[in-house]
């Protein structure tokens, strides 16, 4: 009887589609607008982390790309990945341009124990497939400009985008947020430093050196949750933090400090320019790169300064590093601004927080020329820009 009742519908089916072929077509076409509209929205609520999740499994390895001279919270951001491939099967590799200088980034990378590949050249790119972590476009090694990642995850504005994976949120305040986000969407367990992950009962886990490395990111980027946080990073954090181990913790946030540094940090303060509640110190040539901008950290901490720019050189590039904690400057785009007639200039980055470089020229025989620029123009270009008088 059923059998009989199934064959007599499709006969009438068929009779209808010969009788109607366009009003069939239609109703086809209505069926498939209506699954596919249900797949993009079922897509559209799945959490990222379980669609980033889905994107790395199965494949064979991978290559987590950090930006040059990555900071903790590239290195956060990339050391969870990476916590994540493992556990699905994929070999990670972590790999950056550049150097890693600054005090707080060795001691990230050597009380973790990270194992970081430093690259030069787009050859030296461990996988095809590549994540780009704390950045939205390949940059700072020969070829950068041909790679074509299959995921970008940062926090940062830019027109980068990933081949078949992009979350990029600017409201975030690091992009370790995005990270442990990610563990929490799939239900990852933190593990406490006293436990060892075999002893959770989830699928997945947040190990101890991953939930360390993301809370010291989120600190680091936010200034402890201070600037530029957002409840997303509160929330973030507050996930991880039972996996953190606090002794780490302690031995990351507070390095030695280097003796040039220090010295910096002196020329900075001794030879800072004012003009009202603005500062730009030029500190001349410096070794060490990183301690612009731990000087500009420190200049922004006198009384009276709500906005400072440090300009250092090494090797005939101007390094500058900014700080703002005043709403009428936007750090980043007073140093894109400043730099925006100089040859060979380039700056950008936050509200609170900005940096620029000035290379050398280089001349028909190769040989690097000395930067044919006033630095006391500059230093008024970099006053005319924080005021607004650009």
């Amino acid at each position: 009887m059923w059998l009989q009742g199934r064959t007599d519908a499709l006969r009438a089916t068929e009779e209808f589609v010969r009788e109607n072929p366009e009003l069939a077509v239609a109703t086809a076409l209505a069926v498939f607008v209506v699954a596919a509209s249900t797949y993009a929205f079922l897509r559209l609520r799945r959490p990222a982390g379980v669609t980033f999740r889905r994107l790395i499994e199965g494949r064979e390895e991978i290559a987590v790309l950090m930006h040059p001279n990555p900071d903790p919270d590239a290195m956060a951001a990339a050391v969870g990945v990476a916590s994540l491939a493992d556990q699905l099967g994929v070999d990670a590799t972590v790999q950056y341009p550049g150097q890693i200088r600054h005090q707080e980034n060795r001691a990230f990378r050597t009380v973790l124990d990270l194992e970081l590949d430093r690259i030069d050249h787009v050859s030296d790119l461990a996988a095809e497939s590549v994540v780009l972590v704390d950045h939205n476009e390949p940059r700072g090694f020969a070829g950068a400009d041909g790679v074509l990642p299959l995921a970008v995850v940062d926090h940062h504005p830019g027109d980068g985008a990933g081949e078949e994976f992009t979350d990029v949120r600017t409201d975030y305040g690091a992009t370790a947020s995005i990270v442990a986000e990610y563990f929490a969407d799939i239900d990852a367990e933190p593990v406490p430093p006293d436990m060892h992950a075999s002893e959770r009962g989830g699928e997945y886990v947040l190990s101890t050196d991953a939930a360390t490395g993301l809370l010291y990111g989120i600190l680091a980027d936010t200034k402890h949750l201070t600037v530029g946080a957002s409840e997303a990073d509160f929330a973030a954090a507050g996930y991880v933090y039972p996996g953190v181990d606090q002794d780490r913790l302690d031995r990351i946030a507070n390095p030695a400090v280097d003796a040039e540094v220090l010295e910096v940090k002196a020329r900075a303060i001794a030879g800072r320019q004012v003009q009202g509640s603005f500062a730009v110190a030029d500190v001349g040539s410096v070794n060490n790169v990183d301690a612009v901008p731990q000087a500009a950290d420190e200049l922004i901490q006198l009384e009276g300064v709500t906005a400072v720019v440090v300009i250092g050189e090494r090797d005939g590039t101007l390094h500058l590093s900014g700080r703002s904690r005043d709403d009428r400057v936007h750090m980043g785009k007073a140093i894109e601004s400043a730099l925006e007639e100089v040859p060979n200039g380039d700056g950008g980055g936050h509200a609170r927080m900005g940096g620029g470089t000035v290379t050398p020229k280089v001349d028909p025989t190769g040989e690097a020329e000395e930067p044919s620029l006033d630095r006391d123009e500059l230093c008024g270009a970099l006053f005319r820009a924080m005021t607004g008088d650009v």
